[in-house]
């Protein structure tokens, strides 16, 4: 049986979007695949319970998260996410099932995405402290859930986009995500690009971070407001788990973003 990686205890490495470092109010991060206990494939901090790697695991290397930004893991909302357009305005925290958004005005509440390609967004409110949080892979993407949610949290928190701010977290980036004609006509032509392969001459690259991005700015949150991962889950093998490269078997990282109470 293959043993746990890091039994040292190297803390968990996360990344947080400079755009929100100036609220300090504000925990907002995406974590990488460094500094848990997780084996194999799965090493070391897989967070995803949707794998084959051991719940002791998963629950380990969220407690080892949770204590090094400070949260209790028992304030955190996540979803058995489905690929669809679904908002829950969270009260309170708890594992849910249908949900791909998130959106909250109550403090001390994390809200959770968990991807391995798919891009996870984080929107924050400072004027009226609400967050939102986003699982947007190809198909919630087509169907804007991006837009969804800030129109959600316009009608249950007043948010005005033009003051909100917004991250775009790590996932395939356009060179590495390939996909059909059937994906590609769901998304206006200057999100995609033909395969430069002769071989795979109906396929094109698919460049979601730029379809999020346009849909945050369609919203109304400006352009200055709006910061995108420059990393890529594919390609940063050594920081970040990609189904795609690993053809379905990887950890998953987590998205989260919450106000703590000062």
């Amino acid at each position: 049986m293959t043993k746990p990686i890091n039994p040292a205890g190297v803390p968990p490495e996360y990344v947080v979007p400079h755009s929100f470092r100036e609220f300090s109010q504000l925990i907002a991060l995406q974590s990488t695949r460094r500094g848990g206990i997780s084996p194999g494939r799965y090493a070391s901090l897989n967070l995803g319970t949707n794998t084959e790697d051991s719940a002791e695991n998963v629950h380990h290397n969220t407690l080892r998260l949770c204590s090094a930004i400070g949260i209790d893991p028992d304030r955190m909302v996540s979803s058995l996410q489905v690929h669809g357009t679904e908002i829950l305005a969270a009260e309170k925290p708890g594992r849910y099932q249908g949900f791909d958004a998130f959106i909250t005005d109550k403090k001390n509440l994390f809200l959770c995405i968990y991807t391995a390609d798919c891009y996870p967004v984080l929107i924050f409110d400072p004027r009226h402290q609400a967050a939102g949080a986003v699982h947007a892979g190809w198909k919630g993407s087509a169907g804007r859930i991006v837009m969804k949610t800030v129109a959600a949290m316009q009608k249950n928190f007043n948010s005005i986009p033009a003051e909100c701010f917004a991250w775009i977290g790590t996932g395939i980036s356009a060179p590495a995500y390939e996909v059909g004609p059937e994906v590609a006509r769901e998304f206006p032509p200057e999100n995609w690009r033909r395969s430069s392969l002769p071989e795979e001459n109906d396929t094109y690259m698919l460049d979601l971070s730029l379809a999020n991005c346009q849909q945050l700015l369609a919203s109304g949150i400006p352009q200055s407001n709006i910061e995108q991962s420059r990393f890529c889950s594919f390609s940063d093998s050594d920081l970040f788990y990609s189904y795609r490269r690993d053809n379905g078997k990887t950890g998953r990282m987590v998205s989260l973003i919450g106000i703590r109470s000062l």
